[in-house]
């Protein structure tokens, strides 16, 4: 009875797995960033850019307030004291890098490395957070504490979960990425 019942389980779940298994994993793992974290990262993107046309690779002080809070602090909040090599450039790349990357994973563009890159900007911002925000213990939280809420640890490790997914699996049948890789693997064919 209890053989019967697992081969019917193992059955069920494998044909469920061949159905399901090669679109929907990776397209609502994109679908869940897109609804909770899409517009986060946007908003937080646009408000770190410049004013006018020369704010695309000018970011706003906000900005080096946010990323680089200890040198801010150091230099009375003025961002023309902080040396363009490398700190002024490490603040443009990753201003630009929270506004593109999410872009990339929604529409399934070279998904595995922008989620791969979206990991470590959520790491890189994670230790901003903690280490230079100097954020109180209770917010940062920590694992297997009984307290699922915490602003960091909890949340954090579940933004997370959807972009590993993406970046060992991909982003599925429907993106981008499978219709570039079909065309890249229909020019290599010799006839």
């Amino acid at each position: 009875m209890i053989l019967g019942l697992f081969k019917l389980h193992l059955l069920f779940f494998a044909r469920l797995q061949a159905l399901l298994g090669s679109w929907l994993p990776g397209l609502a793992a994109r679908a869940i960033f897109a609804s909770v974290l899409l517009v986060y990262f946007l908003k937080s993107a646009m408000a770190k850019f410049g004013p006018g046309i020369e704010g695309l690779i000018h970011p706003a002080a906000g900005a080096y307030a946010q990323i680089l809070p200890g040198m801010m602090a150091q230099v009375g909040y003025d961002p023309a004291r902080i040396d363009f090599l490398p700190y002024g450039l490490m603040v443009v790349v990753a201003m630009w890098a929270e506004f593109l990357l999410p872009i990339l994973i929604v529409i399934g563009l070279f998904t595995r490395l922008a989620s791969l890159g979206m990991i470590v900007f959520i790491a890189a911002m994670t230790y901003v957070d903690i280490a230079g925000h100097h954020l109180a213990r209770t917010t940062i939280g920590g694992f297997f504490d009984r307290a699922p809420d915490a602003a960091i640890a909890d949340q954090r490790l579940l933004w997370i979960f959807p972009l590993l997914y993406l970046t060992i699996y991909g982003a599925g049948s429907f993106a981008l990425d499978r219709v570039l890789a079909r065309r890249c693997w229909e020019r290599m064919q010799p006839w």
